[in-house]
């Protein structure tokens, strides 16, 4: 059995020690956590001293392979970290902490004897400083230091309690020697003297207490301490020394008058937040009493995390005080200077250096269990020396940012409150009646206030100051985007000074990116929107971190009133908007037109009609590309909509038209109809207010497809002849070519459209070869099999998407062609290409298409008598229609389902086809499609009802 030590030079049992220096501190990072595991940036930070180098990450991947060759057990977890699989008890620290706890547990039993032993134990595996060796500033302030200390800790209760039993004599040696180690350790030279009173030996005693005032008086400017004092008492007065008894709660050996508390009062009205309190009690009470417990409550400005750690901590009862410090921008020594006074250092005491107010700091704290708040912490660097010292005591930080860097911490991020929670806290400030009398009003307050505590907070305090305002009225105010920041102030609460806070401790850079973010009215972005690192501006608490998007990328969100904040600073620094867009346009436009072309390859009439991918290219990349697109285009959707309503308001025209034209086949692809709507009528605007004819012909075209989706026929035709004065050579012969398909579908109810279809879809195609248009021909030819009812053209359309690599084009006509054989009841062959459409569809990721798929096979397999396969293709399809929204389609696919339960005889298809009957209905009159499934489905209940 591999056994490993950490207290004093690093050391295996078997002598495979590592060599390199970066290895041991590794190694020893790893014990130190261990079984726990360790993130790979906690290892950085370790083997880098907080300054990892660009290829830290790769390197450390080295080192650790490196050194499991030495040691065997060091497993990968998931998220990028490692662990060492190897027992607490096989690790000299985690023995030697399992060892104390059980002594204290044996001593606050009563029984001294073993209670010594154990601590005798536990120090005999001490073979030198802690992590001895190892170059690790980081590891010494996390591991070192608090082993240290409980090493010091340890040996003084191991002294009290030998002096207690009577062993004076035995431990002046071993005291000489830690006054002489620590000499400003006042319990040490309490100890010192009461055993060599215990040995009668009082002139030497009393001598000790000389040499201690002296050390302290020369050292700290201070006189000795009270406990000190007091042993000095006892020797002159030949008095025994008092026989130590354990405390009852484990947590030291009784308690000092006086316990200060400087806690602020709790809130009256705290509500909420009921998770956060149960995982800070939990936290705590798992905790092990021979180490401090440090807590971080981080969140963006205003959400609360002052207002719970107050709350929390009034909550908490540790022995020995409670204190309180606000950070903010101050020192760490600023604030250690309060702390020390607290803790009864007198005015003018407190040491002037830096390091001896921290050594003191943590003298002080060691012997104690103290719960220490420290409020709107900045950083790492300031909260490291405020942290107590003491075993069992918890410090509750509160941070805008995570702190990763602080070590042995524990952070929960503080959320928005759920709507019920912001109700119950806007009825507390303003009163709950007034809540109950108009709830519709309060709920829209919370929502303008975005669920944010402090917005909440101060929309009540000026109800509760306005008895004769109602609810709505304050709504109606804060609905004004360019005031709300300013209603939303009272007294001195302000939601813009929190945020202002945070804006001024940024450093310049991240200043202007915040500001540029202000240009976008999205509600979340990735950083390659501005091409910069979002990181720091999370860490700061002004984004949140929203994790990895569909495309693989770290997406940053923020709150609905820091997004007000950074617009307002952008228009009072930069001038507004306008600047910011602009850079930004052309490098949004091409990536964006890039994942167009990879979802339309060569579009008709753009003069881009050359094959893609080439020839030649590996199918999987290929497939991989066009799937990641789609994927990207998906997770971009909401920035890339409001970025069209951004460009249009800053009066970048051509931007607004060109993105709202490019993003018509993501919107296609997956059913987003509203926002085709939206972007198509403000690219409208745009491509008109710029006088861009082509443009405005490109985006009609468009609304003429989406019209033609939903099936209304007459308003897409409509849009098509307001696009034919406007469009020019190929554009033109595109716009005449969706005409045609227009007709096409009309002619089913007028079927004197359909020569005039005909003639549209010739003419076009004609123009798409003579200009050796590629796609414009497989569109055209498309157009006239369906029309026709012929394989033929379908079959040469299907040839020219493959030659394309237009792989979800050849789908599509696969499709045609499944529909065609099906209705001439060739069913294998109708098979046949479904299966081709639904592989594309699954590899592709393109689940609404592939929905559309199964529908299809729904009714191949209700033709062919197969009810039950057909039931599963119907329903499967109709819950990704539900899904994505598509209702048109839904209803078809209920249409399918209760077919299928018709033919086997079930009792629910009558109720199946008058929901279907229902569903077609509320797509509105002017959609053919709806009336005409409305119709079919009403025939086939009259049928239902008929067979019963």
């Amino acid at each position: 059995m591999t056994r490993f030590g950490v207290l004093g030079p690093l050391r295996v049992s078997d002598g495979r020690t590592p060599g390199p220096a970066k290895h041991r501190t590794l190694l020893a990072a790893l014990l130190l956590a261990a079984p726990e595991p360790v993130t790979a940036g906690r290892l950085m930070a370790a083997v880098w001293d907080d300054r990892p180098p660009v290829s830290a990450e790769s390197v450390l991947r080295v080192y650790v392979s490196a050194l499991r060759k030495l040691v065997t057990g060091i497993r990968t977890v998931p998220g990028g970290g490692y662990l060492l699989d190897v027992a607490p008890d096989d690790v000299d620290c985690h023995r030697f902490e399992r060892l104390v706890a059980e002594a204290r547990r044996e001593r606050a039993a009563g029984r001294a004897e073993a209670a010594a032993g154990g601590l005798r134990a536990a120090l005999g595996l001490w073979r030198g400083q802690a992590l001895d060796g190892v170059e690790s500033s980081v590891l010494r302030r996390a591991y070192g230091v608090p082993l240290e200390e409980l090493r010091l800790t340890a040996l003084e209760e191991r002294v009290e309690l030998d002096l207690g039993l009577g062993r004076g004599a035995e431990v002046i040696g071993e005291l000489r020697a830690l006054v002489g180690a620590h000499p400003l350790r006042e319990r040490a030279w309490v100890h010192l003297m009461d055993a060599l009173h215990q040995a009668g030996r009082r002139s030497e005693a009393l001598a000790a207490y000389q040499d201690a005032r002296r050390t302290l008086v020369g050292e700290l400017g201070l006189e000795p301490g009270a406990e000190l004092a007091e042993a000095h008492r006892r020797v002159l007065l030949d008095a025994r020394p008092p026989v130590p008894v354990a405390s009852g709660d484990g947590g030291g050996w009784g308690r000092s008058a006086g316990v200060v508390d400087e806690l602020p009062p709790d809130i009256s009205d705290f509500c909420g937040r009921g998770d956060a309190l149960a995982w800070i009690g939990r936290t705590v009470a798992e905790a092990a009493s021979t180490a401090p417990v440090h807590l971080v409550l981080h969140g963006p400005p205003g959400v609360g995390k002052s207002a719970l750690a107050v709350h929390a901590a009034a909550a908490l009862n540790l022995p020995d005080g409670r204190l309180h410090a606000s950070l903010g921008a101050r020192s760490a020594q600023a604030v250690l200077e309060d702390l020390l006074r607290s803790l009864g250092c007198p005015d003018g005491a407190v040491p002037a250096a830096p390091d001896e107010r921290v050594r003191l700091y943590r003298s002080l704290t060691a012997r104690r269990r103290l719960l220490v708040v420290l409020d709107d912490a900045a950083d790492e660097a300031q909260v490291r020396p405020l942290l107590p010292t003491g075993p069992g005591s918890v410090t509750l930080v509160t941070s805008r940012s995570s702190l990763p860097g602080l070590e042995a911490a524990r952070a929960y991020e503080l959320g928005l409150l759920t709507e019920d929670e912001a109700v119950a806290l806007l009825a507390g400030v303003a009163g709950a009646d007034r809540v109950r009398a108009e709830p519709e009003a309060a709920r829209r307050i919370v929502r303008l206030c975005g669920r944010l505590p402090l917005a909440l907070r101060i929309a009540g305090s000026r109800l509760a100051r306005k008895p004769g305002w109602t609810l709505d009225h304050l709504a109606g105010r804060l609905g004004d985007e360019r005031r709300r920041l300013d209603e939303l102030s009272a007294g001195d609460l302000a939601v813009r000074g929190s945020l202002a806070l945070g804006y001024r401790g940024l450093p310049d850079p991240e200043r202007r990116l915040l500001r540029e973010l202000g240009a976008f009215s999205a509600p979340d972005f990735a950083p390659w929107a501005l091409d910069a690192e979002l990181e720091p501006l999370a860490e700061a608490g002004l984004l949140r971190s929203r994790g990895l998007d569909e495309a693989g990328q770290e997406r940053y969100g923020w709150h609905d009133l820091t997004r007000l904040y950074a617009a307002e600073r952008l228009a009072e620094e930069d001038g507004g908007p306008g600047g910011v867009l602009a850079c930004r346009a052309e490098a949004i436009l091409e990536r964006v037109r890039r994942a167009h072309a990879a979802l339309l390859p060569a579009e008709p009439g753009t003069g881009r009609t050359r094959i893609h991918p080439e020839q030649g290219g590996d199918p999987a990349l290929e497939t991989g590309l066009l799937r990641g697109e789609a994927r990207w285009l998906s997770a971009e959707r909401r920035f890339l909509v409001a970025a069209v309503g951004d460009f249009h308001r800053a009066g970048l025209y051509e931007a607004a038209w060109r993105l709202a034209f490019y993003l018509t086949p993501l919107f296609e692809l997956n059913a987003h109809h509203d926002d085709w709507h939206a972007t198509t009528a403000t690219g409208l605007d745009a491509a008109r207010a710029a006088r861009h004819r082509t443009g405005e012909a490109l985006l009609l075209r468009g609304l003429a497809d989406l019209h033609r989706i939903e099936g209304r026929l007459e308003a897409a035709e409509a849009a098509l002849r307001a696009a034919l004065p406007l469009a020019e050579g190929l554009e033109l012969a595109r716009v005449t070519l969706r005409l045609g398909l227009v007709q096409a579908r009309r002619a089913g109810t007028r079927p004197a459209l359909g020569p005039q279809a005909e003639q549209a879809l010739g003419r076009a195609l004609r123009v798409f070869e003579e200009a050796g248009d590629r796609r414009g021909r497989a569109e055209a030819l498309r157009g006239l099999g369906t029309l026709r009812r012929e394989a033929g053209p379908l079959e040469a359309s299907l040839a020219a998407y493959r030659e394309l690599g237009d792989r979800r084009g050849a789908a599509e006509v696969s499709l045609d062609l499944a529909r065609l054989h099906l209705a001439a009841g060739r069913y294998a062959e109708a098979r046949r290409c479904l299966e081709r459409r639904l592989e594309v569809n699954r590899r592709l990721g393109d689940r609404l298409p592939e929905a559309v798929a199964l529908l299809v096979r729904a009714e191949l397999e209700n033709a062919e008598g197969r009810h039950g396969p057909a039931a599963a293709d119907a329903r499967a399809a109709r819950e990704t229609f539900v899904q994505y929204g598509d209702r048109a389609n839904a209803a078809r696919a209920l249409l399918a389902l209760s077919r299928a339960a018709l033919a086997d005889g079930t009792d629910d298809a009558i109720g199946g086809f008058v929901r279907a009957m229902g569903e077609f209905d509320g797509l509105g009159e002017g959609d053919q499609d709806a009336r005409t499934g409305a119709a079919e489905a009403a025939r086939l209940a009259e049928e239902a009802r008929r067979r019963r």
